[in-house]
């Protein structure tokens, strides 16, 4: 019996250091889009030149504090606690998932795996501690 549990709190840790994870992707995100958006760093995560970047500026803003939202739902859901956090956790993961979907549809198909993925995987861990 020890032992299960045991097994059971490691996935658990896992599962919440994978929400953190997740969340802190988010986070660099928020400050690729709103504060790196027209400098070389900015655009070259997102493959765009200085004219686009310039010019979409204020649009990418918007986006990265749509990002900020969702890392904080999963930090809000990685410390609260069950059952709302399990269910905060779930919302989230499956929202940084549809919104990977959209991107890896319309943007590209990288976004997949630096989103959809890692989301999909805590979404994992997070179902099976629970």
């Amino acid at each position: 019996m020890v032992r299960a549990h045991r097994k059971v709190f490691g996935v658990s840790a896992i599962a919440m250091v994978a929400v953190v994870a997740i969340a802190l992707l988010h986070v660099y995100i928020l400050v690729l889009e709103m504060f790196l958006w027209t400098s070389p760093r900015g655009r070259a995560a997102f493959g765009t030149t200085e004219e686009l970047a310039v010019s979409t500026k204020v649009l990418a803003a918007n986006q990265g504090l749509y990002n900020g939202f969702l890392a904080a739902g999963l930090l809000w859901g990685a410390f609260a606690p069950d059952p709302v956090g399990f269910q905060v956790r779930i919302f989230f993961l499956a929202c940084v998932m549809v919104a990977g979907l959209y991107g890896a549809a319309t943007v590209s198909r990288k976004i997949l795996f630096v989103q959809t993925v890692p989301a999909l995987a805590a979404l994992t861990l997070v179902v099976l501690a629970h």
